[in-house]
């Protein structure tokens, strides 16, 4: 579960660093990317907090 944790956090941290470069960027191209990897890792991040919470609470 330790490890599920850890790729949670990863996974927001990921976020809003990906929110952040694409704010900066001044490709436009980058920036379309990044924004969407903002948007993309938070869905990833829910993810495993739904299977995270799939684990606690058991079959």
């Amino acid at each position: 579960m330790q490890d599920m944790r850890a790729h949670l956090e990863k996974l927001r941290i990921e976020a809003e660093e990906c929110e952040l470069i694409s704010k900066l960027a001044t490709n436009a191209t980058k920036k379309e990317l990044f924004a969407q990897l903002a948007t993309h890792y938070p869905t990833l991040a829910d993810e495993v907090e739904r299977a995270m919470s799939d684990v606690r609470s058991g079959p």
